[in-house]
């Protein structure tokens, strides 16, 4: 069993246990639902840079990459840095992250927030809104053509940006509807987890230009940026090469100077 799967499969058991927590009820009250979001596809438009930064404490590749650091601390520096938005893993088991993150991390900036999560029901995207954000993730590699239908209208619904994550044409093919607002190609292997940024560029002419095209996984330098504007990609995904540092927030707005100086 390779490794989504084994995650997913947890997922399920996961999703289940919360929702026989926290009623669907409680989480369309929260104060947070009524709040407009700031949408990063329009954001991403309107940026010369498009860097999207990832909170991330660990990952399955990578074990652990910075667990001293405090979500809020990581947020307002990303925010200074001057980033496009952010994305914030909510996944415990595999990542060491949470829901509180994102509450926290609402609470502490303006920027567009991604929920970075392997979404397999509704019940995750509303919980997504109720705490706090903008944009949800939807990975081809776990759902079926209906499954991405049936969720990103369901985002649609609640004024949430749809952000699909492919790694083939394969994923491509089955996955472009009017629902979605972006279409991110993951760099990596899901299977060997190397990472090649001919990925996006193959992949690019096939995206339909109606899509905001963001490129993640691998992109830790000025240079794969500037290798992957001329395909069309305004959105780059960045985590790990910011975090493994001490202060990503530092880290981020030296990375920003040189892209646009």
């Amino acid at each position: 069993m390779d490794i989504l799967e084994k995650i997913v499969r947890d997922k399920r058991k996961e999703v289940d246990l919360r929702k026989s927590i926290i009623p669907i009820s409680q989480l369309e009250n929260s104060v947070l639902c009524n709040r407009n979001k700031v949408s990063l596809a329009q954001a991403l438009k309107n940026s010369a840079t498009g860097i999207i930064a990832e909170h991330k404490r660990r990952s399955p590749s990578k074990s652990i990459i910075n667990n001293n650091l405090n979500v809020q601390d990581v947020a307002t520096g990303y925010e200074s840095a001057g980033v496009c938005g952010m994305s914030v893993l909510t996944d415990g088991k595999y990542f060491g992250g949470s829901l509180d993150d994102l509450l926290v991390t609402r609470a502490a900036v303006q920027l567009p927030l991604l929920r970075k999560e392997f979404v397999i029901d509704e019940y995750q995207i509303l919980e997504a809104k109720a705490y706090g954000a903008d944009v949800i993730l939807l990975i081809a590699a776990i759902l079926t053509r209906n499954e991405i239908k049936k969720l990103s209208e369901f985002a649609k619904k609640l004024d949430l940006d749809v952000l699909l994550e492919v790694h083939n044409e394969e994923e491509l093919h089955k996955s472009v509807m009017p629902s979605l607002d972006m279409l991110g190609v993951n760099n990596r292997n899901l299977k060997t987890f190397s990472v090649s940024l001919e990925t996006s560029k193959s992949l690019a002419s096939l995206i339909p230009n109606d899509f905001v095209k963001v490129s993640e996984s691998g992109i830790s330098s000025i240079e794969a940026i500037k290798e992957l504007q001329p395909y069309g990609y305004l959105g780059f995904l960045i985590g790990e090469n910011f975090m493994k540092t001490e202060n990503p927030g530092k880290s981020a707005t030296n990375f920003i100077k040189s892209l646009v100086s």
